[in-house]
């Protein structure tokens, strides 16, 4: 095999990282050798409990409340962990592989031999949320043109390319892209990540102990693997800063006390600035409901709660856009089987109803927001015209 073990020493421990492609064959292979010729003491993986859940119980996505995933705000999160799925599957697939199966094989491999089984890596909510708090408005919207940009990408990879990936310069070299292009991103994605693995790993029961982690860590965690440092603080999600929060007040106030001033100089001014709010984020945020694909009534709910929603930063239209395209259309248990399969063509995409939700929910904010942002800007230029 192309790709070779890593070797290392700590505090008394023989540790063995086992470089791997989540979607490779030969990563499977290299994890099934590796651990039958150690035999170790303890297996660490590069999962946190819901992904080793997942694996471990394929079907429990069927299960899922769409309406339990709008109403605990995590549409982003849940959307974003689908797109990486779909193309970690559609990549798989061209492979003839399984997603995770390297994930898997270690898993079989614990059970059958004894061995302890470490979930080294971090809750993948707690890193989705961190990598958000941490970007600004400008690297979210790159990043989410990254991310939207993946769904359809057919560029197909071979074996050997990812072995090539693999290797420790082509790594390095891809690694300092990543960090260059999205620093806040690499910081939590990638450095967080490792030091935390590297922790978990040193710290993992037994003395003869095998690792199995995406490739792109065993850099990081053969440089972190013998610091001393505490993993608490990157479990933690940073609170919004006292700025953020005050600044997600400051446009609907300043657009009230807008509309307020208008009625001081003229009544008819006023309902006419009223009259442009409603209208602007109504239909801004119906349209958007409408590109998602949303039912009718859906779109309806978007236009009347948008005006009042917007003024109210802990209240959000999509959210009730999508629990009212929830309850009319629900997903059913197929469009949750066939989720990461639709996510890879626009015409089954808008198809699923559990994307469509999920969509409604997103598309219906991104227009609120657009109809605030152009209902404010009317207003004031209509108040600068009168003065």
């Amino acid at each position: 095999m192309d790709i070779e073990v890593i070797k290392l020493e700590c505090n008394g421990k023989n540790i063995t990282l086992i470089p791997t492609a989540h979607v490779s064959k030969n990563s499977a292979e290299l994890v099934a050798a590796t651990i039958d010729e150690l035999q170790p003491d303890t297996i660490c993986i590069e999962l946190d409990q819901s992904r080793y859940e997942s694996l471990k119980n394929p079907d429990k996505f069927k299960n899922t409340d769409i309406v339990k995933i709008i109403k605990e705000k995590r549409v982003g999160y849940v959307l974003a962990n689908l797109i990486l799925g779909s193309y970690q599957k559609r990549l798989a697939k061209h492979l003839g592989s399984q997603t995770g199966n390297e994930m898997i094989t270690a898993m079989n491999k614990a059970e059958q031999s004894g061995a302890n089984l470490v979930l080294a890596d971090r809750n993948i909510q707690t890193t989705f949320k961190r990598t958000w708090r941490k970007l600004t408005a400008k690297d979210k919207i790159r990043l989410l043109n990254v991310i939207v940009s993946s769904i359809f990408d057919d560029e197909e990879i071979s074996e050997q390319e990812l072995n090539n990936l693999q290797q420790s310069e082509a790594l390095s070299a891809a690694l300092e892209e990543v960090s260059k292009a999205f620093p806040n991103v690499a910081e939590v994605l990638i450095t967080e990540r490792d030091k935390y693995l590297a922790y978990k790993i040193k710290n993992a029961p037994g003395t003869n102990i095998v690792a199995v982690m995406g490739a792109a860590h065993t850099i990081g965690v053969q440089k972190h693997i013998n610091e001393d440092y505490d993993i608490k603080e990157f479990d933690e999600i940073p609170p919004k800063s006292t700025a953020s929060r005050i600044a997600s007040w400051i446009l609907p106030v300043a657009i009230i006390l807008l509309i307020l001033f208008s009625f001081s100089k003229d009544k008819e001014i006023g309902l006419q600035q009223i009259k442009t709010w409603i209208l602007f984020n109504g239909t801004a945020s119906a349209l958007g409901t409408l590109l998602a694909g949303g039912h009718i009534i859906s779109i309806l709910v978007a236009f009347l709660v948008a005006p009042i929603t917007s003024l109210n930063p802990l209240l959000a239209a999509g959210w009730f856009a999508g629990l009212t395209e929830a309850y009319i259309r629900k997903p059913t248990v197929e469009d949750f089987q066939k989720v990461s399969d639709d996510l890879g063509s626009v015409k089954t995409f808008f198809s699923n109803r559990v994307l469509k939700v999920l969509m409604v929910v997103i598309l219906a904010n991104v227009g609120s927001t657009l109809g605030t942002i152009l209902s404010g800007l009317n207003i004031f230029s209509k108040i600068i015209e009168k003065l």
